[in-house]
């Protein structure tokens, strides 16, 4: 039997609750686990970098990325590390696992 996690989508209902519009924008998402959550709110957005320190989770979600996910970039890092190599500019940050 496998675990399903969320199966109401309170998740994706508390990011579109906390912010309303999504069209266009560039995330920086922190803790990206396997792109579980990735994946729903993906097709609202430009462009996602995801980071994930876990070689595990990472590899996960590069092995489940939907096609359709092309301006989804999947980072093997942490966000410490990020921080001190990119300067790169957001519209929004997801802490994924603060929901």
């Amino acid at each position: 039997m496998s675990i399903i996690i969320d199966p109401e989508g309170s998740e994706t209902q508390a990011l579109f609750d906390l912010y309303t519009d999504w069209t266009g924008k560039s995330v920086l998402e922190i803790g990206s686990g396997d792109g579980r959550l990735t994946w729903r709110y993906a097709s609202k957005v430009a462009r996602i970098l995801a980071l994930e320190p876990s070689e595990e989770a990472h590899t996960l979600a590069l092995k489940n990325r939907p096609e359709e996910m092309g301006h989804v970039e999947l980072c093997n890092i942490g966000f410490d590390e990020f921080v001190r190599q990119n300067k790169q500019k957001f519209d929004l940050a997801v802490l994924a696992w603060s929901l």
